[in-house]
């Protein structure tokens, strides 16, 4: 049997910017996707934590290190620069090894820094 586990979480994202024209998704720094394991095109579930509103859609790179979390397409409307976002992604695990499962989690910081790493 298998379960699903949390996979990946960065939390308190702050959006950078918002684009109703693009078709679609999620930009995330590159560097963050990298700590948390998060590959491009991979499905992602949202939280808002500035107005609750949650969505699906999947991750695309931003240029390394530019810190941006970009909502894409009709989520534009779901968030503004300046909300706190918590982004994560699930994976199937063996009920055997969910036990010792640990998820990789960043917590970020007022300009999208590291400020702690766990399971990284």
């Amino acid at each position: 049997m298998q379960v699903l586990l949390l996979k990946s979480k960065i939390h308190r994202a702050r959006v950078t910017a918002a684009n109703v024209e693009y078709e679609g998704s999620l930009a995330i720094d590159q560097e963050l996707m990298d700590k948390v394991g998060l590959l491009p095109y991979e499905k992602i579930l949202c939280g808002n934590m500035a107005n609750g509103a949650r969505w699906e859609t999947y991750a695309i790179p931003a240029p390394r290190g530019s810190r941006a979390i970009v909502l894409n397409g009709a989520v534009a409307h779901l968030g503004k620069p300046g909300d706190q976002l918590t982004i994560m992604s699930y994976s199937w695990v063996d009920k055997a090894k969910a036990r010792r499962w640990k998820p990789r989690v960043i917590v970020l910081g007022a300009h999208n820094e590291i400020l702690d790493e766990r399971g990284v």
